[in-house]
């Protein structure tokens, strides 16, 4: 689970007991996991994954998707010999029950975590990054209107790279994804910015998202 924190994302982990290997070097140390779940009978790994955030937060994810599964050497701290990996990407300010198991960590700043967990954060992390061009990810996380500068930042917040403002807005133009509504809102001493909503029109043949490999500045 994903959700912006600051300037960046951040991870939700739940603290361990006790490593689950010594010495720390041990590939199995760690001292906190990605909260899991085994599967109920006749259940979908889409809705164990889906449970596993209701859980934690009681609500439902913004974003949900299946990253990969994980079958290596590196083995999950449940022992189990086959992981399956989702991401889901909850709204800021999400709480996390009481009782201190849980916590938010920036990506910059987690604590250890065991070997294949390790590979599950990064493929979760690529994959939200990778389907941006693909999917209405950054949407999940704003308010229905919003201004360009907050789809911007929430667009840069989930690349984790700073994006060139004009090339922003052209890109967002040619890809059809947002429309101006009648709404403005004042931000500082400038001039009132005007709100958008998501509202993606049918693209012509050979049209695409968003390239962000070209708007880093």
């Amino acid at each position: 689970m994903l959700t912006p924190h600051e300037d960046q994302l951040a991870l939700l982990l739940e603290h361990t007991d006790e490593s689950v290997g010594t010495p720390s070097h041990h590939p199995m140390h760690a001292s906190a996991v990605v909260p899991w779940r085994e599967p109920q009978p006749h259940e979908t790994l889409e809705a164990t994954a889906n449970a596993i955030v209701r859980s934690v937060t009681g609500a439902s994810p913004a974003w949900i998707e299946q990253v990969a599964a994980f079958g290596d050497e590196l083995a999950h701290p449940s022992e189990s010999d086959l992981s399956v990996a989702f991401v889901a990407l909850v709204p800021l300010g999400t709480p996390v029950p009481d009782g201190g198991r849980l916590s938010w960590f920036k990506l910059d700043s987690l604590p250890e975590l065991s070997s294949r967990q390790q590979k599950i954060v990064q493929s979760a992390v690529s994959a939200v990054r990778d389907r941006m061009d693909l999917s209405p990810v950054a949407f999940r996380l704003l308010p229905l209107s919003f201004t360009l500068s907050e789809l911007q930042q929430m667009y840069e917040l989930l690349l984790g790279k700073r994006l060139h403002k004009a090339s922003f807005r052209r890109a967002l133009q040619a890809a059809w994804l947002v429309e101006p509504t009648d709404e403005w809102r004042s931000e500082g001493r400038g001039r009132p910015a005007q709100l958008y909503r998501y509202a993606p029109k049918k693209r012509r043949k050979g049209r695409r998202g968003v390239r962000f490999d070209l708007l880093t500045p």
